[in-house]
């Protein structure tokens, strides 16, 4: 990947719904480059879909919690069966293996408190594989971006 595909990633980022007009123009290629470049990377896996930007608040989901999970073991079935268990849960929104004091970080919404507590009892709990699951609560954000960075 060079750094004119990284340009066409970046400006799909902020926009992807921008044509393939706009998109070249802003990148400084003519078209039919441009949508070879855009082919290849969507062929080569490196970008992996598009979707919409939604307002979590709108949607009527508008508290952001990150729980910490520290499972009961490590052995295959156990991480197995989590991870599996996991993933199918359309609340936790990203899921990540995590090095330090705890095994997991999901990043969760909810509708309210109530609504977490529910999703705990009910979609947490059930797994039967945690030991410990820690709380945080979202109650502003400083910055949030889908645009990666510039590199060189």
């Amino acid at each position: 990947m060079d750094a004119k595909d990284r340009q066409i990633i970046r400006a799909l980022q902020r926009n992807g719904r921008m044509t393939n007009q706009d998109l070249a123009a802003e990148v400084n290629l003519s078209p039919s480059p441009c949508l070879r470049r855009l082919k290849l990377l969507e062929q080569s896996g490196a970008i992996t879909g598009y979707s919409a930007t939604v307002d979590a608040e709108a949607y009527g989901l508008p508290v952001t919690v990150f729980v910490r999970i520290i499972l009961n073991g490590h052995t295959e079935a156990v991480v197995r069966q989590f991870e599996q268990e996991i993933s199918r849960v359309e609340r936790v929104l990203e899921c990540f293996m995590m090095t330090g004091t705890s095994d997991y970080l999901l990043r969760v919404v909810v509708a309210d408190l109530a609504d977490y507590e529910v999703f705990v009892r009910k979609h947490l709990h059930p797994i039967g594989s945690i030991g410990s699951i820690d709380s945080s609560f979202v109650y502003g954000v400083v910055k949030q971006t889908h645009v990666f960075p510039q590199i060189d």
